[in-house]
């Protein structure tokens, strides 16, 4: 089973990290926005959905199932406090990825039986996108894991020197931002990644 590398990115790293990142190869791009308008999510999601094409890469949209609908995007990744799987399923339909934060076995169980394709649970370290973020113990990972029976994307300060850990408990995969888009070459940087995922390939 290939491991999938899930880039979480917004458009203050600019477009040209953004693509280099797709052009060095991840299975996975969510744009993540806070604090701008309904429109201007909109327009920058159409943007990288044109983009994500191009490198082959499927687009998912943070918390917004409206803005994953009208860009035509692949998916919407819900929180806890975006609206229920089952109202983002009616809305995209059943040909749409839709992902849930579970960062406890009953959001997990509850996300699965609602239908989510996917899980995204963490933090697994501090990280500067979410500053108040509560970090996951190994434990409560691996009863995430058992809870739900869907591919679970480990989440949360992530980079090239710190991913082995969730893989090494089960994690489908690895969603990184900084760990990626701040450092100086994030080709090289993929590359080192994917060599990790390759090991836990299977």
């Amino acid at each position: 089973m290939k491991r999938w590398l899930y880039l979480i990115a917004d458009f203050s790293y600019g477009e040209e990290k953004i693509e280099t990142a797709l052009d060095a190869g991840v299975e996975y791009i969510q744009l993540r926005e806070k604090n701008i308008s309904s429109a201007e999510y909109l327009l920058r999601a159409k943007k990288l959905r044109v983009l994500a094409s191009h490198y082959h890469t499927k687009l998912i949209i943070n918390d917004r199932a409206d803005i994953a609908a009208l860009s035509g995007a692949d998916g919407v990744h819900l929180g806890q406090e975006d609206i229920p799987v089952k109202d983002a399923r009616m809305l995209l339909g059943a040909g749409k990825l839709i992902g849930a934060t579970a960062k406890t076995p009953e959001q997990a169980k509850k996300a699965a039986e609602a239908g989510a394709d996917y899980l995204g649970s963490g933090a697994w370290f501090p990280t500067q996108t979410k500053a108040d973020a509560i970090p996951i113990s190994e434990g409560v990972y691996q009863k995430i894991l058992s809870a739900a029976p869907i591919p679970n994307v480990a989440v949360g300060g992530l980079t090239g020197e710190n991913c082995r850990k969730p893989l090494s408990l089960g994690a489908h995969g690895v969603a990184i931002s900084a760990g990626i888009l701040k450092v100086q070459d994030p080709a090289a940087e993929i590359l080192k990644i994917r060599k990790i995922l390759e090991q836990f390939h299977g």
